[in-house]
């Protein structure tokens, strides 16, 4: 059983970083994927990026690219998502999700676990 805990949200000012986390419990993200989703108030759940454990290849939404940066630990329990450049529009709840067969896919259907989300607020 996977248990997956978010922390490192906060307020920051337009331009700035934060670095979220996301750390399980229970088992290790061996051969799991990760990733992250955000929903923003009236808007639905979306896609931004993901890790594939077995082979840290990593995918992010066009939103974000160039500016996240997703990397993992070396003991296999703790996802980061360092988000630089941020945009009031980056205001959201950020949830980490784990895929269990490693396909890292953008869908939010493919993840069974899902952690209680951490919000971050980036004002102009």
């Amino acid at each position: 059983q996977v248990q997956l805990v978010e922390s490192g949200g906060g307020l920051v000012q337009a331009g700035g970083s934060l670095r979220l986390s996301c750390t399980t419990s229970g088992r290790t993200f061996s051969g799991y994927a990760v990733g992250w989703f955000r929903q923003a108030p009236g808007k639905e759940r979306e896609f931004v990026s993901s890790i594939r454990w077995s082979f840290g290849s990593t995918s992010y939404a066009d939103s974000v690219k160039g500016r996240f940066a997703i990397s993992r630990d070396n003991v296999a329990t703790t996802v980061y998502l360092q988000m630089n450049s941020l945009k009031p529009e980056d205001t959201a709840v950020y949830y980490c999700a784990a895929d269990r067969l490693g396909r890292a896919g953008a869908s939010s259907s493919l993840y069974n676990y899902w952690g209680q989300g951490t919000q971050v607020t980036v004002s102009s």
